[in-house]
């Protein structure tokens, strides 16, 4: 069945995506450019809104879109999309976090595994003449404690390949953690206190609410174990910058590594300047097959809504 409609993609996604689209019939305008302001005036003609994390789909927006069916964002958080006001017009919010799920929990690895070793700090000082071999004492991944704070799907991937590595697993969650996988993988479940307590390595694995900004904050830096190792791949505000800055500063833990941050791209230079911190910038999603997938993800999803959409409007 072919679908009526017309697609405005407002960020850059894969091709692959785009092509789905085309081939079901849709028309699709691809303007990954498009500033706020053109996508207010431009909007009221579109029946699918899809963007990445630059454009903000905001109130005006959605005033705007009054065509509009269905809001898909090609990527796990919905932050920079106003889900109230959508659910007000009767606008579908979709995503595709299944697609990013392997590319940010390989993303975790590498960023313990730079902090563990001094990877950044070897790289800069090889490359500038220095051979500093013997300052350079790593640790192991081999039977450490991993603490995940959050055990969606991407946590659970985590906690995965971190068993392959030979780690033991600490999780904590609001929700019930399913027993058939705490058992497969041998997680120890417990209360976020004592896995702050007890981990050498935390990683951070849940949404930006209000219950979760700074979920991370002084209190909770202060009981993480000494020369322990914090990463942060889900969202900038689960984290006080400004507690870790002083964290870091008084050497309190080992490192930490983040990708996400409270203001993207970051600001805060006493936070950048760190020795002891590793930084990336957003680049968990940022693989080619994670881009392809997730844009592949997206474009089924938008189909089937639409198809649903037309086979309910038809008359009986």
């Amino acid at each position: 069945m072919q679908i009526e409609g017309n697609v405005i993609v407002c960020d850059s996604i894969d091709e692959k995506g785009i092509g789905i689209l085309k081939n079901a019939g849709l028309i699709v305008d691809n303007l990954p450019e498009i500033s706020n302001q053109e996508l207010i005036t431009k909007v009221k003609d579109y029946d699918v809104i899809i963007v990445r994390s630059r454009t903000k789909i905001t109130k005006e927006v959605i005033d705007n879109a009054t065509k509009a069916k269905i809001i898909a964002r090609v990527g796990v958080g919905l932050d920079n999309i106003d889900t109230v006001e959508a659910q007000k017009k009767n606008i579908e919010v979709i995503n595709a976090g299944e697609a990013s799920v392997n590319a940010v929990s390989e993303l975790v690895l590498g960023l313990m595994l730079s902090m563990s070793r001094n990877i950044p700090t070897a790289n800069n000082a090889t490359k500038h003449g220095k051979w500093i071999k013997k300052d350079l004492i790593g640790v192991e991944l081999k039977g450490k404690y991993l603490g995940i704070i959050g055990l969606g799907k991407i946590g659970r991937n985590v906690a995965r390949l971190a068993r392959g590595l030979r780690m033991n697993l600490i999780g904590y969650d609001v929700v019930p953690i399913d027993k058939n996988f705490a058992q497969e993988v041998s997680l120890i479940t417990t209360d976020l206190k004592t896995l702050i307590e007890s981990s050498d390595y935390i990683t951070c694995h849940v949404p930006y609410t209000e219950q979760t900004k700074h979920l991370i904050n002084n209190e909770m830096l202060a009981m993480m174990k000494n020369g322990s190792y914090l990463i942060n791949t889900s969202r900038g505000e689960v984290i006080d910058e400004q507690a870790l800055v002083d964290c870091l500063k008084n050497k309190k833990i080992g490192g930490a590594a983040l990708d996400v941050y409270e203001t993207e791209p970051p600001t805060n230079k006493e936070l950048l300047e760190l020795d002891n911190l590793v930084c990336t910038p957003h680049i968990g999603a940022q693989t080619k097959e994670g881009q392809e997938l997730a844009s592949s993800v997206i474009a089924e999803k938008i189909i089937q809504r639409l198809l649903e959409r037309q086979v309910e409007s038809k008359p009986t």
